[in-house]
Parts: structure tokens; sequence; C-alpha cells
């Protein structure tokens, strides 16, 4: 399955539980009310994915992993629509992320994890200059 169909998929599903949503986000309040909700609903996910995981060092607790991978789906329904609300389809997240994965891989080579790498060049951050040219 590709990212298009997950976006394709998470789009429908969006529409079926707001059916306006698409229409409505056009305005910017309303956009940034959806993005946030999304947001909060991804850090909620992603709590109940650590709290499957034993991290209380005070605790005796069982590890939970088949419940970590469906957190971590649940976790991709509510980034993938943090992306069509921010207007990223599938194919610019795919292009934004190699282009990305590209210079992390810069910086380590440049000296980003000793701390010589420096991010900018004629006062121009490299994610602008590099990721979003």
């Amino acid at each position: 399955m590709s990212l298009e169909k997950i976006f394709l998929q998470q789009i429908e599903l969006n529409k079926k539980i707001e059916p306006e949503l698409y229409e409505k986000i056009k305005d910017p309040e309303v956009r940034r009310k959806w993005f946030l909700n999304f947001e909060l609903a991804l850090k909620q996910e992603s709590a109940e994915a650590i709290d499957s995981l034993n991290w209380k060092w005070w605790k005796k607790d069982e590890e939970d992993w088949d419940n970590i991978k469906i957190e971590l789906v649940d976790m991709l329904h509510f980034w993938v629509s943090m992306c069509t609300v921010a207007g990223l389809s599938a194919e610019e997240v795919q292009d934004l992320y190699f282009k990305k994965n590209k210079l992390n891989h810069s910086r380590q080579e440049e000296g980003y994890k000793e701390g010589t790498y420096n991010k900018y060049k004629d006062g121009v951050e490299d994610n602008k200059r590099v990721v979003l040219k």
C-alpha cells in the first residue's frame, strides 16, 4: 500500500467523521483549530503507546508491544490528518522527507554531532535552503 493510498483513505475517513472538514479549513482559524485537534490526538496516542511500556521504574509491569503497534497506527492516522490540514499531499511528504533525510546525512558528515556544523549560510537556515527550495 502506498503513502498516497493511506492519505486518500484518511481523507475519506475524516470526511465521514466531519463531512465539511476540507471546506471548513479554508478559514484560517478553523484550519488552526483542526490542526491542533489532530496534534492533541496524536500526543494522546503517543502517551497510550508509552503506557504500554514498563516505564515506571518503581513498579513491575508487563510491556505490551502488540498494543504499541496499534497506537503507532493510530498516531499515523492523526499525523496524516495533520498533513492534509497543513496542505501536504503524500507526494509532497515523500519529497520533503527525502530532501530532509539527505540534509540530515549531510549534517552528520559535516560536524552536526560534534557541534561544528553551521545551519545558517548568508542568514538562511539549511532547512529553507535545501528542503523547502
